[in-house]
């Protein structure tokens, strides 16, 4: 296993990572993916970055299969900015790989390297297609004038990067649950958390969940013996959640009451610049994030669009 030097011994595993850095059900998982019948566990490498502290960035599951390098993402919202994630993990993962086989890049002989390959795993309360690919070139933005100048010439980007992601939530993708128990077990358990929160707060609603799991033999053999860490793990994603978004409020608040007080300069810029943030990352489109500020703010249409413009240049 590839150990990263940035690391940070108070990160927790998330669920998911917790699950499938298993090599036996991490290797089903690929193989439900694949459509392919490995059983040779010795075969798998798991490289998983533990943490990258400097960019605050973790990985849930990679690991080397064959030739290839796969990186194995769980998110419960939808991020556009995967793609660009996947560049900084892959970037940390192949350094590691050339480092532990020596390989010199500066060599007038080709190395060889490991196919990459990037699969997001999407159980987020947003809807989504069964499959959907993100790609880094997206992220490239030049201006309508610019990206005609560029498609005349040819001119592509030199960089480019494919995250494919799976919608996992109950119902979708339901040939790949078939095929990895596991990972239809991981949804159902999820899909029975979020049950019960609708009427319970979070610690009801969780121990509720793991009973109800457990008496349907949905991830009995975890729930059972490790029920407490469980529910630390759980307990963690949530409130991480929870204070993102109270964390937005309280600016979006503050920013409101200065914005009257001192114009739309100092703490209300700020706000603003926080909120476009936050909704970027939720995976809002800009006509969605702009009728936000206009409801939020109470500004024009204009207003709002030039907030959002000089934002995200």
């Amino acid at each position: 296993m590839i150990k990263n030097i940035y690391t940070n011994t108070k990160y927790k595993d998330a669920l998911f990572r917790f699950i499938f850095n298993n090599p036996y059900d991490l290797l089903s998982l690929y193989n439900a993916v694949n459509n392919t019948n490995y059983s040779n566990i010795d075969s798998l490498e798991i490289t998983t970055l533990e943490d990258i502290v400097y960019l605050s960035y973790k990985n849930d599951v990679s690991f080397l299969f064959g030739h290839q390098m796969n990186l194995y993402e769980h998110q419960s919202s939808y991020n556009p900015n995967m793609p660009v994630r996947g560049l900084i993990y892959f970037a940390e993962l192949y350094s590691g790989y050339i480092q532990k086989n020596k390989l010199d890049v500066y060599s007038t002989k080709q190395i060889n390297l490991p196919v990459p390959r990037y699969i997001i795993f999407y159980n987020g309360t947003k809807n989504e297609p069964e499959k959907k690919e993100l790609r880094l070139s997206e992220c490239f933005k030049y201006s309508a004038q610019q990206s005609d100048e560029l498609e005349q010439k040819e001119m592509k980007p030199c960089l480019e990067l494919t995250a494919t992601m799976l919608n996992i939530n109950i119902g979708n993708n339901e040939e790949l649950m078939k095929k990895c128990d596991k990972l239809y077990q991981y949804s159902e358990f999820v899909r029975l958390v979020r049950k019960h929160l609708k009427k319970y707060d979070i610690n009801a609603a969780i121990n509720l969940a793991i009973d109800e799991a457990i008496s349907n033999n949905i991830l009995k053999d975890i729930l059972q013996k490790q029920r407490a860490e469980v529910c630390r793990m759980i307990l963690t994603e949530y409130n991480e959640e929870l204070h993102m978004k109270n964390e937005r409020k309280i600016a979006i608040e503050e920013g409101y009451k200065e914005g009257y007080d001192s114009g739309y300069d100092s703490g209300f810029g700020k706000a603003v610049d926080e909120m476009i943030d936050g909704f970027i990352k939720d995976g809002e489109t800009k006509e969605q994030i702009i009728e936000k500020l206009i409801s939020y703010f109470k500004m024009d249409k204009e207003k709002a669009k030039e907030y959002f413009d000089k934002h995200v240049i």
